[in-house]
């Protein structure tokens, strides 16, 4: 019952969002010619970390009407599938399920609203020892003009996973229902940007809910301490910027900013705080480049509570799988930094096509650092980069993953599973999700790292690739039940690909791979490796009726002491009658 409601709930959200103008938040340069930086940077002028922090729409293409082309697309569709598996390692059984679903691609661009959405729900009918399930993913960003300056901007993710006894989730291949993790992610709030007289103003608010519905917390040994998997979250981010641009009253351009995040995380009532107030000026050194340095204050903590305790002192686990939280004892730091931020950011403009920012500076009491860069040397190609260094828990970095995804794309599925496959297709913006889900410790991180891609749409041909390195350092209490991932280091290397062509105008194809190395330095934990392919043909057999044949290869290996390696491989055979 608990997984239907979770269901219900992630479908309306989802739904409600492909059936109106909405969108998740922007990915913002973070330094603005005013002199202003948004939540977005992460050095002195973000409260929410680095690039990819849920910030301001300024800098996204789209917002405020500078689309040009208009277009609606909405395509409902009910699909039937038949799927055998076969196991291949450790074991040799071999399943089917008949798969029924149903799902709608959306996708709106106009001069005052945008949305791209991919939202599909199965059911999945087992034969003999297979089981039957429920599952939904998806992915929605858009937004909507409310009033001239005011956006409303919203997004969501639905999408499931396998988590291993180390809290590395693999994504792939068919997932038994027992043993899978569904992970949801949802935000949106308004935006809002005006000018008064020389001054330009500009403030956002964003309010965030993840929830990784997985029953169980791991205990190796009884009387061990458990691998605590991170339950929900509920994420908050503003900012507020008042500034002149260059040449206005001054040679160069000056600004003040105030942000603020706050991650709350249900596990033994963690929170992440981080409030800043900065000022900014920033020189014009050529028609293409300017530079903004910023100085400012911020405070910065962790705390939590600690564990329900019975009678012998053992930790008491609830239903959830998870720790129970004493209320009765008082939140404790585990992470407290304040005093003076500063940073210094280059950013480079030299057409439309191209901009690039890098800044470097000190904050979380030690040196910061980051950058983007979108380049499109053509309507053809794209290639962007992130590179991060934040502070947050797990929904605030997935909220940070979906905040850089375009608000125009194309899902990409597998075609035997209907999951997401880490990357969107798209020619606007970062497209992959692939290096947020390495982990899913209930324990707060900072966070460094990067993620490229690159996206390439011609004729009939689409391809991608995408590739990052992800970083999590934990924080914890040292007295607390936690205390054991205090220090430790996760390291995710991620890739995802697709490549998709058209035949004729009656048929199709499509590929794509992952891959994931994920290693720890934690003594009780091993590195596991993910991997897989597949690929797709399908034909036109009626006006609206499309047949396809689908296969997929999908593993993970892990060192020989903390588990078997496990392959599997499908085939699919089905119908989609699309509306």
């Amino acid at each position: 019952m608990k997984f239907g409601r979770s269901v219900a709930c992630l479908a309306g959200a989802l739904v409600s969002i492909a059936l109106i103008p909405a969108t998740a938040l922007a990915q913002s340069t973070g330094y603005e010619p005013t002199g202003g930086s948004s939540a977005s940077d992460g050095g002195a002028g973000g409260a929410g970390g680095d690039a990819g922090t849920p910030g301001k729409s300024a800098g996204r293409k789209g917002r405020g009407g500078t689309k040009a082309t208009r277009r609606l697309e909405v395509t409902p569709y009910i699909e039937v599938d038949q799927i055998v598996t076969a196991e291949l390692s450790p074991g040799d059984d071999v399943l089917t399920w008949t798969q029924l679903a149903a799902g709608v691609d959306a996708s709106i661009a106009g001069r005052n609203n945008a949305l791209a959405a991919s939202v599909r729900y199965q059911k999945q009918i087992g034969w003999g020892k297979a089981t039957n399930g429920d599952v939904i993913s998806g992915v929605a960003r858009g937004y909507t003009t409310i009033a001239p300056g005011l956006t409303l901007e919203a997004g969501a993710l639905a999408t499931q996973t396998s988590v291993d006894n180390d809290g590395a989730a693999l994504s792939g291949g068919l997932v038994p229902a027992k043993s899978r993790t569904n992970i949801y992610s949802v935000y949106g709030g308004p935006s809002f940007k005006t000018r008064a007289g020389d001054i330009d103003l500009s403030a956002d608010y964003r309010a965030g809910y993840t929830k990784v519905d997985q029953p169980n917390a791991y205990v190796a040994t009884p009387g061990a301490s458990a691998t605590d998997i991170f339950d929900h979250s509920v994420t908050q981010v503003a900012d507020a910027e008042a500034g002149v641009a260059p040449y206005v009253i001054a040679p160069v351009g000056l600004g003040v900013a105030g942000s603020f995040y706050q991650e709350d995380v249900s596990n033994l009532d963690q929170r992440v705080r981080d409030a800043q107030v900065r000022g900014l000026v920033t020189v014009p050194v050529s028609r293409t480049v300017q530079v903004v340095g910023a100085l400012g204050y911020e405070n910065v903590q962790v705390s939590s509570r600690d564990v329900l305790r019975d009678a012998d002192g053992n930790p008491v686990i609830g239903r959830n799988g998870r720790y129970k939280t004493d209320k009765s004892q008082p939140r404790e730091l585990a992470y407290d930094v304040s005093g003076l931020i500063w940073d210094v950011a280059v950013m480079w403009r030299p057409s439309p096509r191209t901009s690039l920012t890098a800044h470097f500076g000190r904050r979380y009491g030690g040196t910061a650092y980051g950058g983007t860069l979108a380049w499109a040397p053509n309507d053809r190609n794209s290639v962007n980069l992130v590179v991060y260094n934040n502070l947050s828990g797990f929904g605030g970095q997935l909220n940070r993953a979906i905040d850089q995804l375009p608000d125009d794309f194309e899902a990409v599925r597998d075609p035997v599973t209907g999951d997401l496959r880490g990357c969107v297709s798209s020619l606007d913006g970062g497209n992959c999700l692939s290096g947020t889900l390495g982990s899913v410790r209930s324990a707060v991180f900072r966070a460094r790292g990067f993620a490229a891609n690159w996206s390439h749409k011609i004729g009939r041909i689409d391809a991608g690739i995408g590739f990052g390195y992800d970083n999590r350092r934990f924080i914890a209490r040292q007295d607390s039940v936690l205390a054991a991932a205090d220090g430790v280091i996760d390291e995710n290397w991620w890739v995802a690909a697709y490549l998709s062509g058209r035949l004729g105008r009656e048929a199709g194809w499509s590929t794509s791979a992952y891959a994931n190395w994920l290693s720890s330095n934690d003594s009780l934990t091993g590195d596991v490796s993910g991997y897989g392919v597949s690929a797709s043909y399908y034909r036109m057999l009626a006006r609206r009726l499309r047949g396809t044949v689908a296969v997929s290869l999908d593993g993970a290996s892990r060192d020989g002491s903390f588990g078997e390696d496990y392959w599997t491989a499908s085939a699919l055979a089905g119908l989609r009658y699309s509306f």
